[in-house]
């Protein structure tokens, strides 16, 4: 008989499949996307050190304050504006998206989207 993997285990594998090829450089860090259901989270990361160089994420209190009457992407737009203005106040413009496995649509497109209007190319 056959065994099933869940959805998160087929994430694991399509992220560890992205994750051969794209890789964050201190002049090109590497934004990472994690979504869980009922919070989002991004770090901008050098792997070259091993070092997360700036996070956000749908938990602290900064951005719960202003998710009284947006749903979950408007929140993903919040949390992808809040990580561009604090990856500009590091001296980060450019950076490769790394989606985490994840589908690129719904909450990961509308936090690249926040990101990009906030000013963060990639």
């Amino acid at each position: 008989m056959y065994k099933t993997r869940d959805r998160n285990a087929d994430r694991r594998i399509r992220h560890a499949r992205v994750r051969k090829r794209i890789s964050g450089t201190p002049e090109m860090p590497r934004l990472c996307v994690y979504r869980s259901l009922s919070n989002i989270y991004a770090q901008v990361i050098d792997d070259t050190k091993g070092v997360t160089l700036v996070a956000a994420s749908t938990k602290e209190k900064t951005v719960q304050e202003q998710l009284n009457d947006v749903d979950k992407k408007g929140a993903a737009k919040i949390v992808g504006k809040l990580i561009a203005e604090r990856a500009t106040g590091a001296g980060i413009k450019r950076v490769v998206f790394d989606r985490g496995g994840y589908v690129y649509t719904g909450r990961v497109a509308e936090l690249a989207a926040g990101a990009r209007e906030a000013g963060l190319e990639f």
